[in-house]
């Protein structure tokens, strides 16, 4: 078994990881802080990661699934 694990490659890969889940909470915290600077500038920070998350979305998808929400909405009473 031992002749299958190569220990240098191992520990590198396993540092490898390690330093990039601290980048990546590093990142997550800037992120954080971000959003409070928002809220505190008075915007909505639950609209804003909406706004975050259709915007990572491909534009025909997004009006494609507004267009079946509209028609949802119209079907149970609750669109203008």
């Amino acid at each position: 078994m031992e002749d299958l694990v190569q220990g240098d490659q191992l520990t590198s890969i396993v540092q490898r990881i390690e330093r990039l889940e601290e980048e990546k909470q590093t990142i997550s915290d800037d992120i954080g802080e971000v959003y409070s600077e928002a809220k505190a500038s008075g915007y909505d920070v639950k609209v804003l990661r909406k706004v975050i998350a259709l915007r990572k979305r491909d534009l025909d998808e997004r009006k494609e699934e507004e267009a079946i929400l509209d028609l949802y909405l119209q079907a149970v009473g609750e669109a203008p």
